[in-house]
């Protein structure tokens, strides 16, 4: 990855910093685009050391690529701050780093470790409004007390399902399901099911899918995420013999797939992966996007009645920044739904990975809290996104404001629908 070119291709026009959530906690030329830029550049000649504020600055990133999106270079600023994560990964890869890398590279272990996640829910958590929250006599310093977390479900989707769920179509769609989906927020995924079969689309579930590599990307460890990317190209490609597509309805693992493999395996040159996986892209979908374009799913609820529901619509930012989707659901959802716009839909909600909602939870609420306010002057039933990462931050926010406004998948939504 290119440091030198990015750091010196910016003209320090300050137009990035001003759309940068971190800044607006911070307020300080370190914490922000052309600050991270001028502080890569010094490391990167040697000017200054690599130790612990150095880090923490480069951490406190959520990688939302805002910064991209108004540069008028398109400096890839997140990409970046990547590199220099890869290059500081071994110093500063702790233990619950470790742990967490370790159990997404390892889905049988994964899996294990869910189930026991499930048992134990009791004696660590308590049920709030059908979310999870930390007991307060329980003092785990990497979690924060009375914080909502999701339930692990008591079986994972894939092993809940049979591999092929044949609904007599002439179609046939592959299900990449993200992590959080798979152990958590499920019912999204049923969601799919239940639109696919409305649809008569056969679902190949892709049982032999690894995680998609996203966290290990963020954090630098650019040895797994080629171990995962190449697995799952090869197997895609594989299975993409007998399928019309693959859609993905989690913003962050479709951007990570359709978008940064091809970009990761060029920077470490690797040309024939990169032109693999932008082959493969072209048949992945973010689910929305898929059901929009490719089926009559739009014309199926046009036909439904309208509810007196009102939404609202958080755009993630791997999906509009990254991908340029925020019509599709909007789209849908719009059909039997009021639809209104809340005041800066496409602002980052603040989650930004397991550095930020374990080090910088604080700060991470605080962009979080501003995003809910936002929502509740809508007067919402329902706010919606296409990502779990965005619905644990935002139904954190939420809870914690008192905010009667309820998280829940687009795909949940229109499922609610045609049920």
């Amino acid at each position: 990855m290119m440091i030198d070119k990015i750091t010196s291709a910016c003209v320090k026009c300050g137009k990035c910093i001003q759309t940068c959530p971190i800044y607006e906690v911070k307020k300080d030329e370190l914490h922000n685009p052309r600050g991270f830029l001028e502080l890569l550049s010094a490391y990167n000649k040697g000017e200054i050391s690599c130790d612990n504020d150095l880090k923490n600055i480069f951490d406190s990133c959520f990688l939302c690529t805002s910064c991209t999106e108004i540069c008028p270079f398109d400096l890839k600023v997140d990409k970046a701050i990547i590199d220099f994560r890869h290059k500081d990964f071994q110093r500063s890869l702790s233990l619950y780093k470790k742990v967490i890398l370790f159990f997404l590279r390892n889905r049988k272990i994964l899996d294990f470790i869910a189930k026991l996640g499930y048992i134990f829910n009791p004696c660590i958590f308590k049920i709030q409004n059908g979310n999870l929250g930390m007991k307060s006599k329980f003092n785990i310093s990497l979690i924060k007390k009375d914080r909502l977390f999701p339930s692990f479900t008591k079986k994972s989707f894939l092993k809940s399902n049979a591999d092929f769920i044949d609904n007599q179509g002439e179609k046939t769609i592959g299900f990449f399901v993200g992590c959080l989906q798979n152990y958590f927020y499920d019912e999204s995924a049923k969601a799919v099911l239940k639109i696919a079969k409305k649809l008569k689309i056969n679902v190949d579930l892709l049982k032999d899918q690894n995680c998609c590599a996203v966290v290990h990307f963020f954090n630098g460890d650019f040895k797994s995420v080629e171990k995962l990317a190449k697995k799952n190209i090869e197997y895609f490609e594989k299975k993409l013999e007998n399928l019309d597509a693959i859609i993905i309805a989690e913003a962050t693992c479709s951007s990570m797939i359709r978008k940064d493999y091809e970009y990761f395996f060029n920077s470490i040159n690797q040309k024939e992966w990169a032109k693999r996986a932008k082959k493969l892209s072209s048949k992945i979908y973010l689910a929305t996007e898929y059901f929009y374009h490719k089926t009559s799913l739009k014309e199926l609820l046009s036909k439904q009645k309208k509810t007196d529901f009102i939404i609202t619509y958080h755009d993630p930012c791997h999906s509009k920044k990254t991908q340029g989707i925020f019509k599709e659901p909007r789209e849908l959802l719009k059909n039997n739904f009021i639809l209104k716009e809340m005041h800066e839909s496409d602002v980052c909600c603040g989650f930004g990975g397991i550095n930020t909602q374990i080090n910088l939870y604080n700060e991470s609420l605080k962009i979080a809290d501003k995003k809910t306010l936002n929502i509740k002057q809508t007067k919402a039933h329902f706010v919606s996104a296409e990502c779990s990462a965005c619905r644990i931050q935002i139904s954190n926010s939420l809870e914690k404001e008192k905010i009667q406004t309820i998280f829940r998948h687009p795909l949940e939504l229109i499922a609610m629908i045609i049920d």
